[in-house]
């Protein structure tokens, strides 16, 4: 069934792409953007065209760069951002005749991950700066093996590599890091190399073999946290934690509205948890409000 839906999607798509009716005539709300985000989108659309026969959703990733530009151009409804837009581009998006207007869906521990093999399984905010920026190269210096540091990030247009290099390094990364098109790609080389440490979405980590998920504290001194602790995301304990958003061109109406409700409501926030994400606190309820959701 699953299958049936994701092929009648993308075939509708070719029709409207086709007959040059595009989303914004209606028929098919386009999502696109972060690749955080891809995996928890495609469910949530899938389960939501699951239960409305007629509505029709595509999603596809590029990045959260790539989201917000097509938003922007009038390529897509929702973009799908793990960072904040920034004031040049809600500048550039208002100059455009867009109004972009944020809703938060999900909470993310943005996790740090080292091969299952290294022993160093905590490590403070500043070490991590240290680490990506190069200014540490082996682990001996953190309690390891007498062995290179080996790096993996992600590309420039990932929202992910924005917000941990301005809420960690907060300075550029090594050139020495090896960029990555995606969080999956990131798990799959930190798994292959001992030396390897990266950081990933927490969806991507609750049931991956092969890596541990570091432990990480806001300074030294402070107490440890886990990524995979809801209550510590939640809280602000864990201090890479963010919330993952979508964007939208002004108050939404329409099925855009229907489905953001969706995501949003009980059942949303638990396909949310089932995607290994965390539902949204309180705070993020109030604002989505102030949006209009």
């Amino acid at each position: 069934m699953k299958k049936y839906v994701r092929l009648l999607a993308v075939l509708t798509l070719a029709v409207f792409l086709c007959t040059g009716i595009g989303f914004a005539r209606g028929g098919m709300i386009q999502i696109k953007g972060s690749d955080t985000l891809i995996n928890l989108v495609q469910r949530l659309s899938e389960v939501y065209m699951e239960e409305n026969p007629g509505k029709y959703i595509s999603v596809t990733g590029g990045g959260s760069g790539t989201g917000i530009a097509a938003l922007m151009n009038g390529k897509c409804d929702i973009a799908d951002a793990s960072r904040n837009m920034k004031p040049k581009e809600i500048i550039r998006a208002e100059s455009l005749g867009v109004s972009p207007k944020r809703v938060v869906i999900a909470m993310d521990g943005l996790s740090v991950i080292v091969n299952s093999a290294n022993p160093v399984t905590k490590l403070t905010v500043d070490q991590l700066g240290k680490i990506f920026r190069g200014e540490v190269t082996n682990w001996k210096d953190l309690g390891g093996e007498d062995s290179p540091i080996t790096l993996y990030g992600r590309q420039s247009n990932s929202g992910t590599f924005v917000f941990f290099r301005d809420a960690v390094l907060k300075a550029d990364y090594s050139s020495r890091m090896r960029r990555m098109n995606g969080n999956s790609q990131i798990v799959d080389a930190v798994k292959a190399d001992k030396t390897g440490i990266g950081y990933v979405g927490v969806g991507y980590v609750k049931n991956a073999s092969g890596i541990e998920v570091v432990s990480v504290a806001a300074f030294a001194g402070a107490e440890y946290a886990s990524p995979l602790d809801s209550a510590a995301v939640k809280s602000g304990k864990y201090p890479i934690a963010r919330p993952l958003n979508q964007y939208i061109n002004g108050t939404p109406t329409g099925d855009v509205l229907d489905f953001l409700l969706f995501e949003l409501s009980p059942k949303g926030q638990q396909i949310v948890e089932e995607e290994g994400f965390f539902p949204i606190p309180e705070e993020y309820k109030k604002f989505n409000k102030k949006a209009g959701i």
